[in-house]
């Protein structure tokens, strides 16, 4: 007796979404834990008063845990299929280039730092960034250049 099974095969770019998103999700809830986040008595909702750090280098607020927590939940259902994780990669990276922006730009000890951030956190940035920029095209490119040009675009789209 033989039954038939489907199995779905995810392609690079979804893998490396469903990677990345994993990742965010980890560094979600590690934010809310104890000892992984020093200083943890002073985790505050938002701003830069919230001086708990994550592995006693990144500021985080609960505020930022739970953006890290959404963001991962994003990348799971983007990673559905390679379209959405293609678009999670290069957009959530451009996302954080802009917030490496964002942490240049403003004095880290004023209400502006309301996520929080300090120097660590945007150096951080920065390689999120790029990397999950990379991730997308390089990955990307990979599956159309398997499937061929139509079957990366969708079917009508060209």
């Amino acid at each position: 007796m033989s039954t038939a099974t489907h199995t779905r095969t995810r392609t690079p770019v979804q893998v490396a979404a469903l990677a990345v998103a994993a990742v965010f999700l980890l560094v979600g809830v590690l934010g809310f834990i104890p000892g992984v986040t020093t200083h943890y008595d002073q985790l505050s909702f938002a701003g830069h008063d919230s001086m708990a750090m994550l592995l006693g280098l990144f500021m985080v607020s609960v505020l930022h845990n739970i953006v890290h927590l959404l963001f991962g939940v994003a990348g799971i259902a983007a990673a559905g299929t390679a379209r959405g994780a293609k678009l999670f990669l290069i957009a959530g990276g451009a996302v954080y280039l802009v917030l490496w922006l964002y942490g240049l730009l403003i004095d880290h000890g004023s209400d502006a730092n309301f996520v929080p951030v300090n120097t660590a956190d945007n150096w951080l940035h920065l390689v999120l960034g790029v990397g999950m920029i990379a991730l997308g095209l390089l990955t990307g490119r990979a599956e159309r250049s398997v499937r061929g040009p139509q079957a990366a675009r969708g079917p009508g789209l060209g």
